[in-house]
Parts: structure tokens; C-alpha cells; sequence
């Protein structure tokens, strides 16, 4: 089959070599930046069996009025994964917020061998060995799912805007909107859209599609305890906090569908920049900063904050790291942000401000917090 790959920066690269080693004749076209692959106007004097691109690629993009519509690059690495070996249990989690911590909470309850494929690093169960880091792009999947297949274990992957749908169960974290596609699309839409292949869906509060589960009705919090199906339950401090309750409850859900005991949950400590409290002395540091780094987010990390140094006074670190995350840090929420939390001291960090990345404003924080406490809420990649 001849294809076409359009975006080779978001996965299309690592896509189109899957496809050759598949035994497609395939040209990549780099959108963007124009520097890799075929040009543009080559492409349009070609015709192709197949053409796929991201989700987040502008519809009215020449090459799609010329050869679309268009596969997305989810439905591809599916056809792509199909008829060769998967792991089991195979999970795969999309969403704007909540994604890491709902895969390793999953993969704290998991027995044996297995892979844990996040934003954060793909890592080899039960030694929890980095393997590697790559974005969570739909192609990056294919990797991920060979080397678990590799090893007879199981697979929890986090998917940028979607699912493949090629794994047995799949959960949406969140019912966060955005516009994507030259803001022609919505996310949650094509997150809907993409998940609703899958086998088995988990959908977090708020949200119904046909033959999903809601995680409402399975699972339900009273202050520190969580109770699901079965009469079953566990008592965890985090569960008090919105940023875990969330990703617990579909852990919790998604567990109880697979038959697996959802108890050891009660173990289960904050993830580092995800709510992480550590002490320097007398500051308190309570980490969120994370790729899903946002004004809700903020707000609660710094309640926590002084909820657990008795109301000391707080600096805050925000800003944007990392441009390249499809769900940004906008300047005017970032002021927003700002204004609401009324911290004691402000360190901005991003393009334009002294502190460039998330480590310089920790240290500009440090020197002028000689106590009290820290919120880090700069939206980067860790």
C-alpha cells in the first residue's frame, strides 16, 4: 500500500519506519518545519492509497484538501499493531489531566512483569528500570508494545489526544476541553471519538458514551476512604486531594474490571510533580509541576500547601517550560492563577522571565523563602 505520513515531529517519523518495516511503500511529510521527508508540492503530485495524520493537524491543510480525509495516526498504529503479538493486560489512558497518575497507580497494583509507558519515562516492572524516554504520541506506543510483548508481561501506556484501541481496556482522565486542529477541533471530542473503539472504556465523572463505565458507579470517597464494588475499600490521604481522587477512582474502576484486588491503593504516595511534599529546613516544597500543570491544579496545590504548613507564607513558582505541550499555560491564566492563589512572593518562569526552566525558579524561590512553604506549578515534561 503506498502511504502518506503528514507530521514527522509528532510521532510520523517512528510511524513511517513502522509502516516500511510492514512493507508499505511510504513518504513523510514534515508539516511544520518542512525539513525532513518529502516537500511539500512532491506530495501533491503523488497519489496514495492511505494518508494519515495527527488529530491536531489543521483539516484545511493543502495536502489533507488534496488527498483526505485522513486516518489519524491512533487508527494506524492499531492497523499497524493488529495480527502481531500484544501483552495482557493492555491499558491504555488518554486524557488532559490525570494521565500519569492513573497509570501508576494501575501499575502499583499489577503483578509480575510489565511495562509502564508515561510522559514521564517508559519503565521495565516489577525493577521499575527506565527503558527509555519518548513523548506519549500514538506511535510511540509501538515500542512500548513490543517489548512487553517481549517479556509475556502486561502494558499501561499513556496516548497524547486519544487511543489506539488496540489494548483490552481504555480510560479518559478527565473532561477537560481544548481546541486543537487550528482550533477547528475539539479534544475531548476526538478523544471521545478515538476511545470509543476500544473493548472496554473507563469514563471519569461527567461524561457517558455507549457501553463505557462510569466511575461514579463503581466507586465513591468519604474524606480519606474509597469504596468500590464488592464492599470493598481503602483508606489513603491523597484521596482527600482532587488531583488524585479523580485518578484513583478510575485505578480503582479499571482494576476492578480486570479482576484485580484494588486494596493495595492504601500504599499508594504522591507521585514527584503531582502534589509531592518534601521539607528543605524549614520551607516546605510541594511539587506540581507537571505537563498537566493548569489553574485548578495550581489553586489546590497551593491549599495544600498551607493547609500542611499551617498557613505559612507561600511563593509561587509558575510559568511554562516546555512550548511543545499541546495543552498550554496560557499567559493570561497564568495571571489568573496568580491573582487567585495571592501568594506572599511570585518567581515567573518561561520565554521573557530570568527563570528559564523549572530548577532556576526553585532557585530563585529558595533565596527569598528563608521559610514558610513552596508551590512549584511550571507546566513541563519531567
Amino acid at each position: 500500500m503506498r502511504v502518506l505520513v503528514l507530521d514527522t515531529i509528532h510521532g510520523g517519523a517512528e510511524l513511517a519506519r513502522a509502516l516500511r518495516g510492514a512493507g508499505h511503500d511510504v513518504d513523510e511529510v514534515d508539516v511544520y518545519r518542512g525539513q525532513a521527508g518529502i516537500p511539500i508540492e512532491e506530495a501533491l503530485s503523488r497519489t496514495y492509497d492511505l494518508v494519515t495524520a495527527p488529530v491536531h493537524l489543521d483539516p484545511d491543510h493543502p495536502l489533507l484538501a488534496a488527498h483526505g480525509p485522513a486516518v489519524s495516526h491512533h487508527e494506524v498504529v492499531k492497523m499497524v499493531l493488529d495480527g502481531g503479538p500484544l501483552p495482557h493486560p493492555f491499558i491504555e489512558i488518554t486524557g488532559a489531566q490525570g494521565k500519569t497518575t492513573t497509570a501508576h497507580a494501575l501499575a502499583a497494583l499489577l503483578p509480575g512483569a510489565g511495562i509502564l509507558h508515561t510522559s514521564t519515562g517508559t519503565y521495565r516492572y516489577p525493577e521499575r528500570e527506565l527503558l527509555w524516554k519518548k513523548s506519549i504520541t500514538p506511535a510511540s506506543l509501538i515500542p512500548a508494545v513490543h517489548e512487553a510483548a517481549r517479556i509475556g508481561g502486561w502494558l499501561i501506556a499513556e496516548e497524547s489526544l486519544g487511543v489506539a484501541a488496540a489494548g483490552d481496556l481504555a480510560v479518559l482522565t478527565s473532561t477537560e476541553d481544548y481546541p486543537i486542529a487550528a482550533r477547528k477541533k475539539s479534544a475531548l471530542t476526538e478523544k471521545c471519538r478515538l476511545i470509543s473503539r476500544a473493548r472496554a472504556v473507563v469514563l471519569p465523572p461527567g461524561l457517558d458514551l455507549p457501553g463505557a463505565v462510569a466511575t461514579d458507579s463503581m466507586v465513591s470517597f468519604d474524606g480519606q476512604v474509597c469504596r468500590y464494588s464488592g464492599n470493598g475499600s481503602f483508606e489513603n490521604p491523597l484521596c482527600t486531594l482532587p488531583g488524585y481522587r479523580t485518578p484513583l477512582a478510575l485505578a480503582v474502576a479499571a482494576a476492578c474490571m480486570l479482576g484485580i484486588d484494588p486494596s493495595p491503593l492504601g500504599e499508594f504516595a504522591a507521585l514527584p510533580g503531582r502534589m509531592a511534599a518534601r521539607r528543605e529546613g524549614g520551607v516546605l516544597i510541594v511539587d506540581n509541576a507537571n505537563s498537566g500543570t493548569n489553574m485548578a491544579t495550581t489553586i489546590e496545590a497551593a491549599r495544600y500547601a498551607r493547609e500542611l504548613s499551617g498557613n505559612a507564607p507561600l511563593t509561587l513558582v509558575i510559568g511554562e517550560e516546555a512550548r511543545a505541550i499541546c495543552e498550554g499555560f496560557s499567559q493570561n491564566e497564568i495571571l489568573r492563577t496568580v491573582s487567585t492563589v495571592a501568594p506572599a512572593e511570585t518567581v515567573y518562569v518561561g520565554e521573557g522571565h530570568p527563570a528559564a526552566t523549572l530548577e532556576a525558579g526553585l532557585d530563585a524561590a529558595r533565596a527569598i523563602t528563608p521559610a514558610g512553604a513552596i508551590v512549584l506549578a511550571v507546566k513541563t515534561w519531567r
